[in-house]
């Protein structure tokens, strides 16, 4: 196991992806605990390598990942924990995302730190619908202009009819925030085109 590990390291894209593969094939208790430790490498590559393999292994992965999101001190390794989550929800989109990892990001949309807060909103852009009340509570709620936008964006990933008209609303609203407008009106606009490619041709 240590040498696909090491191999998570390696700069060619296909031997991590073969050594992601084997370390799923292969994973015993140790597996989560292993890959989360890795969550705070100084090496790019193999901390975003155990970030994918994580949300490869799916739902037995959540409940360290939200531990580590909520109580780590270490910022890179909080930021990991929101794309580990994200990708969790890319894995396995048949599947409905553990009510835990809900509310970890909802937590961690409170970070004082841009770049997890930031990932949290984008992790729950990818979960979709079940992650909608959680954005738009947020959104309402929030002074972060920052964070705002953020949530803005992943509203657009979530799509759907009732973030349509949030986002009309916010386009409309003249009171909102200059950047969380225009975030608002750029975001409908990429839905539209996302829409009009994506329907069946007649």
């Amino acid at each position: 196991m240590d040498s696909l590990f090491e191999q998570l390291k390696h700069p060619n894209p296909h031997i991590r992806e073969r050594a992601m593969v084997d370390i799923l094939d292969n994973r015993d208790e140790t597996i989560i605990s292993r890959l989360m430790d890795a969550l705070d490498a100084d090496d790019t590559v193999y901390r975003r390598a155990a970030v994918k393999t994580l949300g490869a292994v799916g739902a037995d992965a959540v409940p360290a990942i939200v531990e580590a999101l909520k109580n780590s001190d270490n910022v890179t390794v909080r930021g990991s924990c929101a794309k580990a989550l994200a990708q969790v929800a890319l894995n396995y989109p048949d599947e409905a995302f553990p009510e835990l990892g809900l509310q970890g990001l909802k937590q961690s949309l409170d970070d004082p730190n841009p770049v997890v807060h930031i990932a949290s909103a984008m992790a729950l852009g990818e979960i979709g619908d079940s992650a909608l009340d959680i954005l738009l509570e947020t959104l309402q709620t929030t002074d972060n202009v920052a964070l705002a936008v953020s949530i803005v964006n992943a509203l657009a990933s979530v799509g759907g009819d009732q973030a349509i008209a949030v986002l009309t609303k916010l386009s409309e609203d003249d009171s909102a925030d200059i950047y969380v407008k225009q975030t608002a009106v750029s975001a409908l606009s990429r839905m539209e085109m996302v829409q009009k490619y994506s329907r069946p041709k007649s």
